[in-house]
C-alpha cells in the first residue's frame, strides 16, 4: 500500500510542474509592435491573442477595419500587428454618386485600392494627394464630355466638365425666359455627346375684327306671282372683335388660340317676300306645222334675265352639248312643244326674245317648276 500512495504523489507532483510551466509560459510578458495607419509603437502585454493586444491601446476594431493577423490569434512574443482603419469615400463620378470603404489614407491610394479608373484630363474637387481621415471625405471627379447646344439658330460642339445641363448652360451664359424649353431638362447629367436644344418660345396677343354673315327671313305674298319674290330689307352683316394668342417657338408661328371674343355690330336680318300667286294660263293657236304661233312676249323679262343669269351667266346663245340650250336652258322637247319652232330649231339658235316668249308659254302652264334657278326670279 505505501508503495502505491508514494507512486501516486510522485505522479502528481510531475503533473503540477508541467502545469506550472505551462502557465508560466502563457503569462510571459511579450512584446509586440502595432502599426496603426502606419505609426508604428511597442506594446508589451501578458494577454494571450492579438486582441487583447490591441485593448491595451484601446483600438476597437469595426466593420470595415483590417487587421493582421486576425484578432483571434494567438500572440507571440515580437509579433507585428498592422491595423488599417475604414474610411469612407463618398464619390461623385462625372454625376453618379456612390460610396466605397477603403483603408488607404489619400485619395489617390483609395481610388486604386477602389478600383476606381479615372481620365488623365479629369478635375478633382481636391487634390490626389488630399489625406484621408477616419472620418472619411466626399470627392467630386468630373470627366470633360463633348457637348453640342443648340439654340437661337446657331449649334456648338464642344468640351465641359460641368456636371449637369444647367450648368452648362451656365457656363455659356445661356439664360431661360419663362416660356422657354430645354432638352434634356436642366437636372440632367451631362454625358459624351449630349445635345442640348433650347427653343426659345414667346406668346402675343392679336386682336382682329370678323364678319358676322346676316341670315335671310322670308314672308309670302298672295299679291305677288309665284316665283318672283322681292327683298323688303336688305341684310348687312354684323362684325366681332376677336383677340388671339398666337405662339412663336424660334421666331415661327406654332400656335394660335381664341381668347375672347365680342360682338361690336349686330348683324341685320334680310327680310324677302315671295309671291303665292299662281299664274293665269295663256291660250294658245296651233299652226298647220303643231307649232304655237303668237306675237313676241317679253313680259317678266326682268325676271328672265335673271334666271338666265344663274343657268347660263346670262349667254343666251350658248351650247354646251349637255342637251339643254340658249340663255333659259331648253331642251328641245320643252322648246318644240311650246312653239319654239316658230323661231329657231333649238333654243340656243333664237334671240333673247324669242327665247323669252317661249318661257312665258311655259311659264303660263308650269310656273317656274322647270328652271332649277327659279329661286333667281
Amino acid at each position: 500500500m505505501k508503495k502505491q500512495t508514494i507512486g501516486l504523489i510522485a505522479s502528481a507532483t510531475a503533473v503540477l510542474g508541467i502545469i506550472g510551466s505551462g502557465t508560466a509560459v502563457a503569462t510571459a510578458d511579450k512584446s509586440v509592435t502595432l502599426t496603426v495607419d502606419g505609426v508604428s509603437s511597442t506594446v508589451h502585454t501578458f494577454g494571450g491573442t492579438v486582441s487583447t493586444a490591441l485593448s491595451k491601446k484601446g483600438i476597437t476594431i469595426g466593420e470595415h477595419d483590417v487587421v493582421v493577423p486576425a484578432a483571434s490569434s494567438a500572440l507571440t512574443d515580437g509579433e507585428q500587428i498592422v491595423v488599417r482603419y475604414g474610411r469612407p469615400l463618398t464619390l461623385t463620378l462625372d454625376g453618379r454618386k456612390q460610396t466605397v470603404w477603403v483603408t488607404a489614407t489619400n485619395v489617390s491610394d483609395a481610388l486604386t485600392q477602389a478600383g476606381i479608373h479615372t481620365a488623365s484630363n479629369a478635375q478633382f474637387s481636391v487634390n490626389r494627394s488630399t489625406p484621408l481621415g477616419r472620418q472619411g471625405l466626399s470627392l467630386t471627379i468630373t470627366t470633360p464630355q463633348q457637348v453640342t447646344v443648340q439654340v437661337d439658330g446657331k449649334k456648338t460642339t464642344f468640351s465641359t466638365t460641368a456636371a449637369t445641363v444647367a450648368d452648362v448652360l451656365a457656363a455659356r451664359h445661356i439664360s431661360l425666359g419663362k416660356l422657354d424649353t430645354v432638352t434634356p431638362a436642366r437636372d440632367a447629367a451631362v454625358t459624351d455627346a449630349t445635345t442640348i436644344v433650347v427653343k426659345r418660345i414667346s406668346e402675343k396677343k392679336v386682336t382682329h375684327t370678323s364678319s358676322i354673315a346676316f341670315t335671310t327671313v322670308k314672308s309670302t305674298d298672295s299679291s305677288m306671282l309665284q316665283g318672283t319674290s322681292k327683298v323688303t330689307r336688305a341684310g348687312k352683316n354684323g362684325e366681332k372683335t376677336v383677340v388671339t394668342l398666337e405662339t412663336y417657338t424660334d421666331g415661327k408661328k406654332t400656335a394660335s388660340k381664341v381668347v375672347s371674343s365680342s360682338v361690336t355690330t349686330k348683324p341685320v336680318t334680310q327680310l324677302v317676300t315671295v309671291g303665292t300667286k299662281k299664274p293665269v294660263a295663256t291660250s294658245t293657236t296651233s299652226t298647220s306645222s303643231g307649232s304655237s304661233s303668237g306675237g313676241i312676249n317679253l313680259a317678266n323679262a326682268a325676271m328672265w334675265d335673271r334666271i338666265a343669269q344663274c343657268e347660263s351667266s346670262g349667254n343666251w346663245s350658248i351650247n354646251t352639248g349637255n342637251g339643254y340650250y340658249g340663255g333659259l336652258q331648253f331642251d328641245i322637247r320643252t322648246w318644240l312643244g311650246a312653239g319654239g319652232g316658230q323661231y329657231a330649231p333649238r333654243a340656243d339658235l333664237a334671240s333673247r326674245a324669242e327665247q323669252i316668249t317661249i318661257a312665258n308659254r311655259v311659264y303660263a302652264s308650269r310656273g317656274l317648276s322647270p328652271w332649277s334657278c327659279a329661286y333667281a326670279a
